[in-house]
């Protein structure tokens, strides 16, 4: 029986999935989703899930290597990293424009119902040991 918090069935499986390198994408409602990556749809009302959310329950599930965000995430917050972001390790910046292009190439990519503009992580797989 699982005992971790994420009950969302989808969700699990794709994070089960998720191989060495792999990219997952927890985004706004606002930022695009290319062709190809798995599409899994969160959002409920403007909102709601939040990214941080979200990004909490997977971050119990998944090893994480590396993570991204959008340059303008942090210029916007005054330099700082968004309060959204707590993140195991420190994330890499790209311009918006690279992040959507890196968004081609995720595996999986999680929408939410967050509504504040660049609230976007870049989640890429690890391993455990």
């Amino acid at each position: 029986m699982k005992r971790t918090a994420l009950l969302h069935a989808e969700l699990s499986h794709a994070i089960a999935t998720l191989g060495h390198g792999d990219m997952l994408v927890i985004g706004d409602v606002g930022l695009p989703i290319p062709p190809g990556p798995r599409r899994i749809d969160l959002a409920l009302t403007p909102g709601i899930p939040a990214v941080a959310d979200v990004l909490r329950v997977v971050l119990e599930e998944m090893q994480v290597e590396k993570t991204l965000i959008a340059t303008e995430a942090v210029e916007r917050n005054g330099g700082q990293l968004p309060a959204w972001c707590h993140l195991p390790v420190q994330p890499q910046t790209v311009s918006h424009d690279d992040f959507k292009r890196l968004t081609q190439q995720a595996r999986v990519m999680v929408r939410t119902g967050e509504c504040t503009p660049y609230a976007n992580v870049i989640l890429v797989a690890g391993v455990t040991f």
